[in-house]
């Protein structure tokens, strides 16, 4: 016995969630780029390190998936899921620190905030892509 497949929402119902979790995961992701930089250079106690070299490789994991985010690649925000999770990490484990749990808890809010959207992005915007596939007369 095969299972039925299930319908899916019409567009009016997708490109409106579309277009408001791609805008909510890139904020997410711009606020936790330019909170690493703030606190990495403004705030953070960095015990003589040199500031530039810390948020470099703070960044460089973010900043590879850049390109992608700003054209709205929907691999590229799902991919992003995965690297977006190492900080996290990093957020709960800060989070365990004294006089860094503000630090922490930006990283965690923000990260959790840009996993769940770039969820809905990508589930959303494929359901789309396959409702205009499916709309669209097949070549002949």
């Amino acid at each position: 016995m095969s299972r039925a497949d299930k319908p899916l929402p019409a567009l009016s119902y997708l490109e409106p969630r579309v277009r408001i979790s791609r805008w909510l995961a890139s904020l997410a992701y711009l606020t936790l780029v330019i909170w690493l930089v703030a606190y990495n250079l403004f705030i953070g106690d960095l015990h003589g390190a040199n500031p530039l070299v810390i948020v470099s490789v703070q960044l460089l994991p973010l900043l590879i998936f850049l390109p992608g985010v700003v054209l709205g690649n929907v691999r590229a925000f799902a991919w992003l899921c995965f690297a977006i999770n190492l900080y996290f990490i990093y957020g709960v484990l800060t989070c365990f620190y004294p006089g860094r749990e503000l630090n922490g808890a930006i990283m965690v809010a923000t990260s959790s905030i840009y996993f769940i959207t770039a969820l809905g992005y990508v589930r959303w915007s494929f359901q789309a892509q396959r409702v205009r596939q499916a709309t669209s007369p097949s070549p002949a």
